[in-house]
């Protein structure tokens, strides 16, 4: 089967290879999903890729085409906050991938999409409560703090204190029944706004997947893989996320500045990173053939000698919710 015959096309994988050509050594795609990157990196010139990713049903999919490839694709389950003990050994590159892969929205049972009726699941992998568990559970504040600082929902308390209602008399077990609900809880969109429950399904993930937690992890899991001269890319399809790899990148490239204008100047750490790019769009020709492009941002760095190091979570601006409790 060609790439092209494959649902998930990689977004912005031509600008991925051109910033850092030529590409060779050995690489870890973090976000394997069907492929796309681990291709496109082998095609470009990587002797080796290590594909990770958290969804074991990507693996069975990537049967029918992965021993084409021989000893150069490793295909390896697990998160990618831990792909520095995955690959061993020091790597040329990295890349991640934060999207949720058309692969997975279309599989109406994994419970992804507002737009497909199935179980409320969300999980990326098939351990830890479902996004039916933290609707079921969640008090109303905690439920709207997810919505609010996971999805930006500004309607969050609204929203919430309609799930506490309806799930006094039914439990809300699908997706069609969360996104009925969310729709009659909030106007009715204008021509071409977003569907109501965008945001909602949206913090629902990411509080289900801890995406944030394993954000950061990842970055310094990939700060502590890379070789000196090695290419960290990261692509993010919403500003939360895309902020999170920004200031993790000023950080830990020396461009953090100090948090407090007040504070003695403290002295830095050696950067970790150099070469840090501005967020890189897709261009209008992508996007007409892939419109999961439009919303996309690439940000990537140069790995220097310096020690690796933690990630001044401060400086992130990580969201904090309060997930103890009932759940």
């Amino acid at each position: 089967m060609s790439m092209s015959e494959r649902p998930h096309v990689p977004v912005l994988i031509n600008s991925i290879l051109a910033h850092c050509a030529p590409v060779s050594g050995t690489w870890v795609d973090g976000t394997f999903g069907a492929g796309g990157y681990a291709q496109g990196l082998l095609a470009a010139g990587a002797e080796r890729v290590i594909g990770i990713d958290r969804d074991p049903t990507v693996f069975a999919m990537a049967a029918e085409w992965a021993d084409e490839y021989g000893d150069a694709l490793v295909l390896e389950q697990g998160v990618f906050s831990d792909l520095d003990r995955i690959a061993g050994a020091p790597v040329d590159g990295v890349v991640l991938d934060l999207g949720v892969s058309s692969m997975q929205l279309d599989q109406a049972h994994r419970g992804f999409s507002f737009l497909r009726d199935g179980p409320l699941d969300m999980r990326m992998g098939d351990i830890g409560p479902s996004a039916a568990d933290l609707v079921a559970e969640l008090d109303e504040g905690r439920l709207a703090d997810i919505l609010f600082h996971y999805g930006e929902e500004r309607a969050s308390r609204r929203i919430a204190r309609a799930i506490t209602r309806a799930r006094a008399d039914a439990p809300i077990t699908t997706t069609g029944q969360l996104a009925a609900l969310v729709e009659r809880a909030l106007p009715r969109p204008k021509p071409g706004q977003s569907h109501p429950a965008t945001r909602t399904f949206q913090a629902l993930r990411i509080a289900v997947n801890d995406e944030f937690g394993q954000l950061v992890a990842g970055l310094e899991a990939a700060e502590r893989a890379l070789a000196p001269g090695g290419w960290l890319a990261v692509v993010s399809f919403h500003s939360l996320e895309d902020r999170v790899v920004k200031r993790f990148f000023q950080d830990r490239s020396g461009g953090g500045g100090n948090a407090n204008r007040y504070a003695p100047v403290t002295e830095s750490a050696p950067p970790a990173f150099t070469g840090v790019t501005k967020g890189i769009a897709a261009d209008a020709d992508e996007i007409a053939q892939n419109p999961r492009a439009r919303s996309a941002r690439l940000r990537m760095a140069q790995r220097t000698d310096a020690p690796a190091a933690p990630a001044d979570r401060a400086r992130l601006g990580l969201p904090r919710i309060d997930m103890e409790g009932d759940i």
